[in-house]
């Protein structure tokens, strides 16, 4: 006979114990839109330097400009595919892994089920959360180490060369790049907690996904419009690209802690109400 405590939990039961990351991290590992994403972050690098090629040999067209210091070293190359991605890219992949997290659950009908096990909410969220932090933080690297490889290979380990004609040696600029990859990844956070909310909130994948990716091309389109003034200053993503800050003859650390701070305030705000929403919301799906 099965022994059970006052409340009804089985004897040996820990909800501490349930749903591991592990398993999680293995579930959202074989699904194809994570092997989609991840392999196309690692299939830019090939095709910007293609399109670089073809464009440099090319009689008619002026290899110059942003193509011509992409070129100039495995550094800028990989600068470059960085500039190329954040302002969207990166965006959608984490819009991706973080929307689709509990939504996805709640279309298949599955999301009660993990509930019934029990996996008590919280925990499930959580869970959710953090394989979602670790599949982003994968694409990304994915993407920077693919790309100082083949620009490294074809280019060669040159200094890294600003648009301002300043250098910085590759050594230098490895770390520059690690302190530019940290920060692309923490502000990306307030997009993750966008995600994570509104996939909480409903039960279409693409309805959450869809939505914070939206917000993110409206925050840019609003930063632009020079009306709101010292306003924008508080528009989540509006200093996404104070990442090219790392790459100065002396890192200028302002724009990125008041950028940090912003996404981390952003993401706690939307990370407490999905929370609080999911742990109240009544689960039919």
């Amino acid at each position: 006979m099965t022994t059970t405590h006052a409340d009804g939990r089985a004897a040996g039961y820990s909800g501490g114990r349930t749903l591991p990351f592990r398993t999680e991290l293995r579930r959202q590992l074989g699904r194809r839109r994570t092997q989609l994403a991840i392999g196309f972050l690692a299939l830019l690098p090939v095709i910007l330097a293609i399109a670089f090629t073809v464009g440099s040999s090319s009689a008619d067209s002026d290899a110059g400009g942003l193509i011509e210091l992409g070129t100039r070293g495995g550094m800028n190359f990989t600068v470059f595919a960085l500039f190329m991605s954040v302002g969207f890219l990166l965006i959608v992949v984490v819009a991706l892994f973080f929307g689709d997290s509990v939504a996805s659950e709640a279309s298949w009908s599955s999301l009660r089920y993990l509930l019934a096990i029990p996996v008590p909410r919280s925990r499930l969220l959580t869970q959710k959360a953090l394989v979602s932090a670790t599949l982003s933080s994968a694409a990304i690297v994915v993407l920077v180490g693919v790309s100082l490889l083949i620009g490294t290979v074809m280019y060669g380990a040159e200094s890294l060369i600003t648009p301002l004609g300043e250098g910085l040696s590759y050594g230098t600029s490895l770390v520059r790049l690690l302190i530019a990859v940290a920060y692309i990844g923490i502000n990306l956070l307030w997009v993750a907690g966008l995600a994570m909310l509104l996939s909480v909130l409903t039960d279409a994948p693409l309805g959450a996904v869809g939505g914070a990716v939206m917000t993110s091309i409206l925050m840019q389109i609003l930063d632009q419009i020079t009306a709101l003034g010292s306003l924008r200053n508080y528009l989540p993503g509006h200093y996404a690209n104070s990442w090219i800050d790392a790459f100065g003859t002396s890192i200028d650390w302002n724009d990125m802690v008041v950028g940090s701070f912003s996404a981390v305030t952003y993401a706690a705000v939307f990370g407490l109400i999905a929370w609080r929403r999911f742990g109240t919301k009544d689960i039919t799906s």
